[in-house]
This record gives C-alpha cells, structure tokens and sequence, in this order.
C-alpha cells in the first residue's frame, strides 16, 4: 500500500508559487496558464484560486518570492562584510544567479508586466527593497549603485537569451566579461 503525506496549506501554497514562478518566467502574466500550474501542482485549478484569488494575484505573489529570494540572496553574500567588499560579494553572487535562469527570467517578466499598475508597486517595491541593501551595505555613492544594477539588468538579458553556454564569440566574450567583474 502506498502512503502520501498530506501537505499544509502552506507547504502547498509555497509548492504552487515554485511552479507559478516557472510558468511565469516562460510564459509571462499573460501567456501562462493556472490550468497549467494546478496540474504541475496535482491540484485542481479552483484550489489555486482559493489560496491566490486570481492568476494576477498569483502572478504578484510569485514576483514578491522571487524579489525576496534576490534580497535573501544579497544579504547571504554580504553578511559581514561593508563597502566595496560587500558589493563584489554581492555582485558575485548575482553572477552565480545565471545558473537559475528562471529566478532570472522571472524577474523580467515582471519588469515586463509594468504596465499594470498592481504588478508595478510590487516590482518597484521589492525592486527599491534591493537598492536600498546594496545602498545601505556598500555606502556606494548613486553612480557607482546605478552602474552595479546595469549590470545586474545586462545579466538578466544574458539569462533572457540563454547565453551563458552559447556558441557565439560575442556571447562567450560577454559572459567573460561579466563573470570576470563581478
């Protein structure tokens, strides 16, 4: 006889955020599908709007998971450290992010979604939320925190285009420059 445990509502709710934030980062707000998503999930699609409401909201919560995991991810890199020290650590860490594409991918649809006005106060939100880290940690002045987060969006674009194994020179030679900077 086989056994299954049953997930809370919470664990479930986190399972259906991970497979939201894949879908979204493939398909957009737009293009993905919550009948996609609950059957990723096993559950049925009136279960996903039970615990999110909408496929919006739904699309807003995964947006705030992924700009926290971003933020969980700086204040990792950073712990003890201050300055220039810190913004390295923390850009190093933003360059090891191009193994989780979809984290990526995901945030640029999100940036994408701006147009609607719910989903761009959680993206600045949680967009502000990372500035005011790498503010507060590097006491960087504004040119040098604009010129880290160019890059950080240059590194987006790379994930976007799936570059970092790509067979062209130019893409190699960027990957380079980018790994070789952080």
């Amino acid at each position: 006889m086989v056994t299954s445990t049953r997930q809370t509502a919470e664990d479930r709710r986190e399972s259906i955020l991970r497979i939201a934030q894949q879908e979204f980062a493939a398909r957009g707000l737009h293009g993905a599908s919550t009948e996609d998503i609950a059957r990723r999930a096993g559950i049925s699609q009136p279960y996903v709007f039970r615990l999110f409401g909408t496929k919006k909201e739904l699309f807003i919560a995964a947006g705030e998971r992924c700009m926290s995991e971003t933020l969980d991810t700086f204040k990792s890199a950073a712990e003890g450290l201050t300055g220039e020290r810190a913004l390295e650590a923390i850009g190093r860490s933003y360059v090891e992010m191009l193994a989780d594409r979809i984290r990526l991918l995901a945030q640029m649809q999100a940036y994408a979604s701006c147009d609607d006005p719910d989903v761009c106060a959680v993206v600045r939100r949680g967009y502000g939320e990372l500035v005011q880290f790498v503010e507060r940690v590097s006491g960087a002045d504004p040119v040098r925190v604009a010129r880290f987060f160019a890059k950080g969006m240059l590194l987006n674009v790379v994930a976007s285009m799936n570059l970092l194994d790509a067979p062209e020179h130019w893409a190699r030679r960027l990957v380079e420059g980018c790994r070789a900077d952080a």
